[in-house]
């Protein structure tokens, strides 16, 4: 899974903002903004990649448990698919 074509991230004064450019930026409406996880998140699947990838990676940098960790990713993700901003 990835991110979808036309949408990138951006740091403004601090604050992570999904910025949606050519045809996307006429189809979306409305403000995306991340936190650092959600940041890190966006950023490892700006390649494709799967589930297990990006938990073992935020292992890396995050002092959490795996199961919380992987929850989160999950629940991030399903979000991401409910705004349509990720292709299979």
């Amino acid at each position: 899974m990835k991110i979808k074509d036309g949408y990138v991230l951006r740091n403004v004064a601090g604050n992570y903002i999904v910025v949606p450019f050519g045809e996307k930026s006429l189809d979306f409406s409305g403000l995306i903004t991340l936190n650092e996880l959600g940041a890190n998140i966006w950023n490892l699947l700006e390649k494709d990649t799967t589930l297990e990838e990006i938990t073992q990676n935020l292992l890396k940098e995050y002092d959490v448990s795996e199961d919380v960790l992987t929850n989160d990713v999950k629940e991030f993700i399903s979000q991401l698919k409910g705004a349509n901003l990720i292709e299979n």
